[in-house]
């Protein structure tokens, strides 16, 4: 915990992974404990569709569809926070790179002073393929991390 101080910006990160419900539980438990805002954020990466300007892509009315889906799941989990008793809550999407955005972008706009994350949504090939988020994070951000691991997620 921060020298004494409460945290008073927590930012849950969240990407739908069998992990989210355990990281919103962690984030809405440190929230309340605090009487902090409470900022629940997933990362979109639009990149992968637009490199190289492909035709192959999803269309627009596809991305429009597969963000309003987003945007709903997103509203779930802000009602779920509200109805825990956390009265000060915000939900966004963000586009971009997953670990630049939540170890530093999203923290520097929204003043985060603890990030809560999932140990990894990610495989272990996966992993292995693009690094871990969650490491990435807990490595890099200018505050404090809270790594979850949900029941019953034996990864290591």
């Amino acid at each position: 915990m921060a020298d004494n101080s409460q945290y008073q910006n927590i930012l849950v990160a969240v990407d739908g992974s069998k992990a989210t419900a355990a990281v919103l539980e962690a984030g809405i438990k440190a929230a309340l404990r605090n009487r902090a805002h409470l900022d629940i954020l997933t990362i979109t990466q639009v990149d992968q569709l637009t490199d190289g300007y492909s035709t192959a892509g999803p269309s627009a009315d596809q991305t429009y569809s597969a963000v309003h889906a987003t945007r709903d799941r997103m509203d779930d989990l802000k009602q779920r926070a509200q109805a825990a008793g956390v009265t000060d809550v915000n939900i966004h999407i963000r586009f971009g790179n997953p670990k630049r955005v939540i170890a530093r972008e999203f923290p520097a706009d929204h003043h985060s002073d603890l990030i809560v994350i999932g140990a990894s949504g990610l495989s272990g090939v996966e992993r292995f393929m693009i690094g871990s988020v969650t490491n990435y994070v807990s490595r890099t951000a200018r505050c404090d991390v809270l790594v979850v691991r949900a029941a019953g997620d034996t990864q290591r």
